[in-house]
């Protein structure tokens, strides 16, 4: 929600959490996200990895959670006699076949995880609600961006690219979804129903998005053929266009930024050197942040 609300979205978020109104799993290949809770049935069954064949870390893991949940990893170490780094990926990989469940109502890093069958037995996951899931989810997502090209969806989605494009062949054979050419954008989809868009343009400004923002997200492909030889810390959304990225490595401990490459004409690039320097120092401050070039140039 990061510039997208006129208010502390983290306040707002931490409120629905504590309430079980917001909760987490992992979704779009297994990233962490948060979904409404009377929408977890939904992007359950479209995100959902199953897991034909558990190893059997896997399932002693899942079977001590079964019989002693809900525990947090600490106590999992102490059932199984497992180490840190057996118990916390076949957690990972069990909760992206949602067989288990974490509960994050704070920021507290011993978080306890249940079976997720027990905890949200209102929720079905089945093979036959895959598809049906899939066509609403997506369908949803064009709607948001209002046009978006197969690769798009692919990239914010993590679906594989056949699964993609044959449920957008039947959004649009179903009339839900149409086909549009957009001038400089090439061939995408289009709501068949859009809701009617704003008379003014997007926001001016320059606001720094990171990596697992949705509008990042689904240019992924594009962004790392654009910045193919720069390692990225996060982009740039310029006048509402992407047009560039902050440039570094991360690390725990204080690192610098090596540059901000932008895809702006040379005399934007210097008019406006003062507001983009500007956005990028407010989100890596001194002095455990230097930004060391402005579009290839060392300050």
């Amino acid at each position: 929600m990061v510039h997208r609300t006129r208010f502390d979205d983290r306040l707002a978020a931490d409120r629905l959490r504590s309430k079980r109104e917001l909760v987490k799993g992992r979704f779009q290949g297994g990233g962490v996200g948060y979904v409404l809770a009377d929408e977890l049935e939904l992007y359950a069954n479209c995100f959902c990895k199953p897991l034909a064949r558990a190893s059997e870390v896997q399932q002693r893991v899942f079977e001590a959670i079964l019989a002693a949940g809900p525990v947090t990893p600490l106590q999992l170490r102490e059932e199984t006699g497992l180490l840190a780094k057996q118990v916390m990926p076949a957690l990972h990989r069990l909760q992206t076949a949602f067989l288990v469940y974490e509960d994050q109502l704070d920021d507290d890093w011993e978080r306890p995880w249940y079976d997720f069958a027990s905890e949200w037995p209102e929720v079905e996951i089945s093979e036959s609600l895959r598809g049906p899931c899939t066509e609403e989810v997506l369908c949803r997502f064009v709607h948001a961006l209002v046009f978006a090209t197969h690769e798009q969806v692919r990239d914010w989605s993590r679906l594989p690219s056949r699964a993609v494009r044959s449920v957008l062949d039947s959004l649009v054979a179903s009339g839900a979804l149409e086909v549009a050419v957009i001038e400089h954008l090439g061939e995408g989809y289009v709501a068949a129903d859009p809701e009617p868009l704003p008379d003014d343009s997007p926001p001016a400004g320059v606001f720094v998005l990171n990596r697992g923002d949705y509008l990042v997200r689904s240019h992924a492909s594009e962004l790392r053929r654009r910045f193919a030889d720069r390692e990225v810390l996060q982009y740039l959304l310029i006048d509402g266009e992407l047009l560039g990225a902050i440039c570094g490595h991360w690390g725990f401990k204080p690192y610098d930024v090596e540059d901000v490459a932008l895809d702006l004409p040379a005399r934007e690039r210097t008019t406006r050197r003062d507001e983009i320097l500007s956005a990028v120092t407010a989100a890596y401050p001194e002095p455990r942040h230097h930004v060391q070039r402005y579009a290839g140039r060392r300050l």
